[in-house]
């Protein structure tokens, strides 16, 4: 199993606040990719603190023989382990109050794959020459869709359209979304940031991964969102066989 991640700061952004990571496992993959908030450089600390407290929660108490209850309770354990970590270092400085960050993690192993996802930061699946969104953004905008308040259409250009309704850091409690998924022997899976999800459509994301080596992808990927103006940081993780 093999990953690639890329990060940029974009053309717009001064400072990068996305943080991506991706470790191997005997064999496995866990990769993240956290879009930090908050003023000044907030976001990047919340961003980075969420990235190391994943991993080293997720090292310190994983086993290849875990069945997947066992790894559902971990990667949740290791999201609420870096919650309260910066929960608790916004608390002691007011300069940080206020700072978290979304979070999109998985864990990839033969036949399965397993996500969780906080906030709007998104996992695609791409399989038989489809791309597939596994995750459901934690915004104002999706939450009134879902409700039939909004059309699909208007999610694009609204004011709220980059209000999250949950975020690592923010609260006390970290509320994730669980995701255990099979996948083929040809799969790719795509962690990103709206920075990439924002601007690009899922047809333009798909013939970029099409058309490009593995090696390559990362890159291009990147260069399709400055290409759409780079407005916002941009950080990806891709797994494959």
């Amino acid at each position: 199993m093999r990953c690639a991640t890329a990060t940029d700061v974009g053309l717009v952004r001064e400072e990068n606040q996305d943080e991506v990571m991706a470790k191997e496992y005997q064999g496995c993959i866990l990769a993240a990719v956290c879009d930090g908030m908050g003023g000044e450089n907030c976001g990047s600390q919340a961003s980075q603190l969420a990235v190391r407290e994943i991993f080293d929660h997720f090292s310190e108490d994983y086993q290849p023989s875990m069945d997947a209850e066992a790894l559902r309770a971990l990667l949740l354990s290791s999201v609420s382990a870096a919650n309260t970590v910066i929960y608790s270092t916004a608390k002691m400085d007011y300069q940080s109050y206020g700072m978290g960050t979304t979070c999109v993690m998985a864990f990839a192993e033969a036949g399965w794959l397993s996500i969780v996802n906080v906030g709007d930061s998104r996992a695609y699946l791409i399989e038989d020459g489809q791309i597939r969104q596994l995750t459901s953004d934690h915004t104002v905008v999706n939450f009134l869709y879902q409700q039939g308040k909004i059309e699909l259409e208007e999610m694009k250009d609204h004011p709220q359209k980059n209000m999250l309704t949950r975020a690592v850091g923010v609260e006390r409690i970290v509320r994730p979304d669980y995701y255990h998924i099979p996948c083929s022997e040809d799969f790719m899976l795509l962690l990103c940031s709206d920075g990439l999800s924002g601007y690009c459509s899922e047809e333009e994301i798909l013939e970029v991964m099409q058309e490009s080596s593995f090696a390559a992808m990362p890159q291009n990927l990147v260069n399709l969102a400055l290409e759409k103006g780079g407005r916002d940081n941009i950080s990806l993780a891709i797994i494959t066989n």
